[in-house]
This record gives structure tokens, C-alpha cells and sequence, in this order.
């Protein structure tokens, strides 16, 4: 117990931490209550010195990780997609390290006390009955559900704790990185104090030549890239979407009315408000605010504020004059921003803040049946497309061709020459270009599915690779590019030009024409707007009195350093920017110790694996996933 409470005495970062450690690995060892565990009698699969590893503990580690990739890919991943991503072989490789740890301290005779290991069961609210109170029964029954004995869990509580101690003295004993911290903080907290102005081609007359077949001919010979065409792919594809066919579906008057009827809160809505709901403790506080609110003490958004809440807290959306009972024919008799009240709720007396006023919607069916029928049309249109999938399948399986398709089945066959920028027609869809992309040529046509429920297929009959176009082709685009550079190429040497002035000894960009921008005190982390994305690593790269042309894309920047302002080691950004530094180097030096640490251990551990016992446990998930 006196190293425990050694350790609370360590930095707040390191008893988080430690903290964070500990709830991960009940949470580990809690996952499964009341799911689907792991079956079969195998309770080990090896062992680290004389800590044998626990079944159990692999099994919901695994599962684990993997219900953790299969929620970032958006899908349950399978068993053997799993392994091809390394979960298991990570996954025993922590839970051996965790033992080896375990192995460790037992050695070193660490341990915590009975207490520590109580207070983690009373805690946990997995364990309590109806009353909220620690239930005993619960407790063992929860724990069986898991197929964890009580003295397993109990053992397991205080390894984790135990083991916690050790993660505890490592890291609260690195020191935080005083000097690195103050280095990078007095960089961090650094300024510049500069002059700016931006040069476009129409801050001055500049008059081009028409350029000569060598001008373009040098220009075209200079930027192929700009002259190359795409790669174009020529496709053939057939494809049937529910706007081809949904015209022709037949849907009767009476499925509309009944379709209207389903949706009648679409097309028949009283009159509602959008208004905020401030409840008060009793009606002399509401009416105090009330009289606050009428004075000009207070307003309604001030009293939210007050009470620790937002705006979006209180709001209780758009509601018609029924839902508001008692305080209903105020709100709908007030203006926008009104404030009425107080009238009782469920919640105790409010006071009501009207904040909009939602016409009546009232849409006859009449009115509703173009949009209905659409809807109804679509849908069964999709219906019917999705019945063609099978046959369509077959067909292709048969070895038809598209034409075949389009000619025994409602499919269209239709011709396009695409490239990679192309989003028209069918080339809309992403499932197309992606398909398109990924199918060459004579490779054989399968059939797959659009965005709004259509089908299509396509045959790649021939890929032409990116080439340059011929200049007498692309003439206008060439000489259009060559203005463009000559354009550019001028502002630059103007820019150059002023910039020559001011380096001269004038002082004053208004003297040679440029309307300029002070900055004062920025860090190398400012955003300046109008200035491309590098423009403050250029001006740190100055000295003081430099001036420097920039460019811009086409358009160009002349800039002059006037100050570096030293960080101010008083002030709280800067004091702030030392703290998170220093903590963080401490953190990552503590952490790169403790890895070394377990490396070490485990290394030196004799460790044994039950490679059978590691298999049984993975046939439990190629019946689970």
C-alpha cells in the first residue's frame, strides 16, 4: 500500500495514464458479459515464467481488436481478413507482453493490497443490483456469464494494478524536458514584424507582342504535361436505371391516396413556432427573471449562459400551439424574440422564447400526386430492376454479349470515350469510374449495381495512352498558355523592379506604387490571407530589411522583414506552449523507457506458446465472423 499511495503522489499525467491502462483492461477483461464467448475447453494457451496466459483474456483481446477494425472499415471484417491484417500475431504479442510484466513484478515481490483490489469491485457498475449497491450475486453471476472465475477476476484486478505501479515509476520518473521545452517554446512564441503588398498583371500596363510560331513552338516544346492528353478509355456498356423505365411503371390512384395517408405529416401541419424552453425552480424565480429580462438587466441567451447551458440546451425544436399546453396561445401570440411566461411543465415553471413562426402546411392530394407518384414509381422501378438481377447474371454467365443485353432485356447498350475528369452520363456514377478504372481490355463483363438502384456492365474495347496532342491541334490552348506565362513572367520582373527601389533606401512601398499590408508580431504558425500556403517559412527565412519577391501563382508578392520579436517568456502563450512541450517530450521519453523495459523483460522471460490451444481459439471466430 505505501507504493500505491507513492504513486499518487506523481504527476497528474502519469496517474492518468496508469488510470487509462487499468480501465482498458477491465475492459477487456469485462468484454463478452452476456455475448457470445469463447467455447471449448481450452483455458491456456501457453505461459510467460511461471504466469500462465490466460485463454480467456486472447480470446476477448481479439475480439476486441477486431470489432475495433471492422467499426473504422465500416463492416464486420471476416477471420481470415483479420489475419491477413496481423490482429492475432499483435494481439498475442500484447497479451505476452502483459504477462511478461506480470511475470516481473511477481519476481520483484510487487504487489498491491486487498483494498486497492476491493475498492475496483465495489466500483465497477456491472456488479450492482437494483438499488445501485454492490450485489454479490450479480457480481459471481456476471463473472460466470464471462467464464471468469471470482479468484481469476480478483487475480487479474490486482495484476493490472500491480502492474500499473511499474508503468507509474517509469514515467513520473523522467523529468520534464526543461531546456528542449524552452528552446522550442522561445522558437514556437518567435514573431515577425513585416511589410507586404501583392502585384497582379493589372496593377500595370503590360502590353504583349503576338507571339511567333518559335515563341509557341518553344512554350509548347517546355510544357508537355499542359499539352498531353488523358489516358481515354473507348467503352461499350449496357445499363438500366429506375429513370429509364419508371414512367412506364403503373401505379393506381388508390396505392397513392394510400402512400398520401402514410405521409399525411408531410403534406398537413397546423401552424407551429421554433421556441426555447428555460425552466426555473419555482415561479418567483421565473417572474424575477421575467421582470429582468423586460428592465434591460438581463436577456434570455444571458440567463442560459448563466446557468451553464447553450442555446441548442434549451431549444425544443419546432412545436405546434397544442404541445405547448398551457403556455401555447402566448408563444403563438408573441413576436420574434418575445419572451412569455412563466407557465408550469412537466419540468416546472418556463419561461418561453419564440424565435420563428413556421407557416401551416396544408398540400391536398391532388397537389401531392406528381411528387408521390415519382416516389412510388421509383420504387417500384428499383423493385423490378433488382428482380433482373439474377436473369442479367445469368446471361452473362452464359457468355452473351452486350448487345445481347440490350436486346433481351429492357438494358440500353450505348458507347463512351472516357477519361479520368469525365462526370457525364453514366460517367456520374462512382461506381462506374471505379469499375471503369479497374477493367482492361477483353476482360470479361460483370454485372454491377448504381448508386439509385440501376445496373450496368461494360466491355473495355480499347485504352489509348496519354499522348501529346499535336500543337496545330491545340493551337488557341497554346497560345492562350503562352500569354498566361508571359503574363506571369511580367509581374515577376515588375515586382523584381520595385523591389529594387525599395532595397535602394526608399522606405515607403506607396512610393513605388505598391499598396501594402503591415503585420505585426506573427509566429511561424499565422495564416495570412491572400499569401500562399509557405509564406511565413519564407519570411522567417529572412533577415531584417530584406526585401524578397514571391510568387503567387500568376500574380507575385514583394515583402519586407522589418522586426523579429523575441518570445516573452512572461506571457501565458508562451507559458502554455513551454508546459505542452516539455509534458509532451517527458511523456514520449517515458514511454520509449517503458517499451524498452518490457522489451527487456519479455526477452529474458521464458515464454511458451501453446500453438494448438492458439488455434482451437481462432476456430471460435471462423464460427463467429
Amino acid at each position: 500500500m505505501a507504493e500505491t499511495t507513492d504513486t499518487k503522489k506523481k504527476s497528474s499525467k502519469a496517474r492518468n495514464m496508469a488510470g487509462w491502462i487499468i480501465m482498458g483492461l477491465l475492459f477487456v477483461g469485462l468484454i463478452g458479459f452476456g455475448g457470445a464467448g469463447l467455447t471449448g475447453t481450452v483455458r491456456s494457451i501457453g505461459s510467460v515464467g511461471e504466469k500462465s496466459i490466460s485463454a480467456q483474456t486472447y480470446f476477448q483481446e481479439l475480439n476486441a481488436q477486431i470489432a475495433q477494425q471492422s467499426a473504422r472499415v465500416g463492416r464486420t471484417i471476416s477471420f481470415p481478413e483479420a489475419e491477413a491484417a496481423g490482429l492475432p500475431a499483435r494481439t498475442l504479442q500484447a497479451v505476452v507482453a502483459q504477462r511478461a510484466l506480470d511475470n516481473e513484478t511477481a519476481e520483484l515481490g510487487l504487489s498491491v493490497g486487498d483494498q486497492v483490489v476491493s475498492q475496483q469491485v465495489l466500483s465497477n457498475p456491472s456488479f450492482r443490483g437494483l438499488d445501485g449497491t454492490f450485489d454479490r450475486t450479480q457480481y459471481r453471476e456476471a463473472l460466470s456469464r464471462s467464464g471468469i472465475s471470482v479468484s481469476e477476476y480478483e487475480d487479474s484486478l490486482r495484476e493490472n494494478a500491480t502492474r500499473s505501479l511499474v508503468q507509474g515509476a517509469v514515467f513520473t520518473g523522467v523529468p520534464d524536458s526543461v531546456i528542449y521545452g524552452d528552446t522550442l517554446a522561445r522558437s514556437a512564441r518567435e514573431g515577425r514584424t513585416f511589410t507586404w503588398a501583392p502585384l497582379t498583371a493589372g496593377d500595370f500596363e503590360n502590353i504583349l507582342p503576338e507571339p511567333s510560331e518559335d515563341d509557341l513552338q518553344a512554350h509548347y516544346d517546355a510544357n508537355p504535361d499542359l499539352y498531353t492528353s488523358q489516358e481515354i478509355r473507348v467503352i461499350d456498356y449496357a445499363w438500366l436505371t429506375p429513370d429509364m423505365i419508371q414512367d412506364d411503371v403503373p401505379v393506381s390512384e388508390d396505392e397513392l391516396r394510400a402512400e398520401y395517408e402514410a405521409r399525411l405529416e408531410e403534406y398537413q401541419q397546423p401552424e407551429r413556432r421554433l421556441v426555447e424552453q428555460l425552466v426555473f425552480s419555482d415561479d418567483a424565480a421565473a417572474e424575477a427573471a421575467l421582470a429582468a429580462i423586460a428592465a434591460g438587466e438581463t436577456t434570455f441567451p444571458t440567463l442560459v449562459e448563466e446557468r451553464g447551458l447553450s442555446l441548442s440546451d434549451v431549444d425544443i425544436g419546432d412545436v405546434s400551439e397544442d404541445q405547448l399546453d398551457d403556455a401555447g396561445p402566448a408563444v403563438f401570440a408573441a413576436v420574434n424574440g418575445d419572451v412569455v411566461g412563466p407557465f408550469p411543465t412537466d419540468l416546472g415553471p418556463a419561461l418561453f422564447r419564440m424565435n420563428a413562426i413556421l407557416a401551416a402546411r396544408n398540400i391536398t392530394f391532388e397537389e401531392a400526386m406528381p411528387d408521390l407518384r415519382e416516389d412510388q414509381a421509383a420504387a417500384r422501378a428499383r423493385r423490378i430492376i433488382e428482380d433482373q438481377i439474377d436473369p442479367i447474371t445469368n446471361l452473362l454467365a452464359g457468355g452473351a454479349a452486350l448487345s445481347d443485353l440490350a436486346a433481351q432485356t429492357e438494358m440500353q447498350l450505348e458507347t463512351i470515350e472516357w477519361m479520368a475528369n469525365d462526370s457525364d452520363g453514366i460517367a456520374a456514377y462512382a461506381s462506374f469510374r471505379e469499375v471503369a478504372v479497374a477493367t482492361d481490355v477483353g476482360d470479361y463483363a460483370e454485372l454491377y449495381e448504381l448508386d439509385d438502384g440501376g445496373l450496368f456492365a461494360i466491355d473495355v474495347t480499347e485504352i489509348r495512352a496519354p499522348a501529346l496532342i499535336p500543337l496545330e491541334d491545340i493551337r488557341e490552348d497554346v497560345v492562350a498558355g503562352w500569354e498566361a506565362e508571359m503574363k506571369a513572367t511580367a509581374v515577376i520582373d515588375e515586382a523584381e523592379a520595385r523591389a529594387g527601389q525599395l532595397r535602394e533606401a526608399v522606405q515607403d512601398f506607396a512610393a513605388v506604387d505598391l499598396d501594402s499590408i503591415q503585420e505585426n508580431g506573427l509566429t511561424q504558425r499565422s495564416f495570412v490571407n491572400g499569401a500562399p500556403q509557405t509564406f511565413m517559412n519564407d519570411v522567417f527565412d529572412m533577415e531584417v530589411g530584406e526585401v524578397r519577391v514571391l510568387e503567387n501563382g500568376d500574380d507575385a508578392i514583394v515583402v519586407r522583414l522589418d522586426a523579429i520579436n523575441p518570445a516573452d517568456p512572461e506571457d501565458d502563450a508562451f507559458k502554455a506552449e513551454f508546459a505542452a512541450i516539455s509534458e509532451s517530450v517527458s511523456e514520449s521519453i517515458a514511454q520509449d523507457i517503458y517499451e524498452i523495459y518490457t522489451r527487456s523483460v519479455q526477452v529474458n522471460a521464458d515464454v511458451s506458446i501453446n500453438q494448438s490451444a492458439v488455434n482451437a481459439i481462432h476456430a471460435n471466430f471462423g464460427h463467429s465472423y
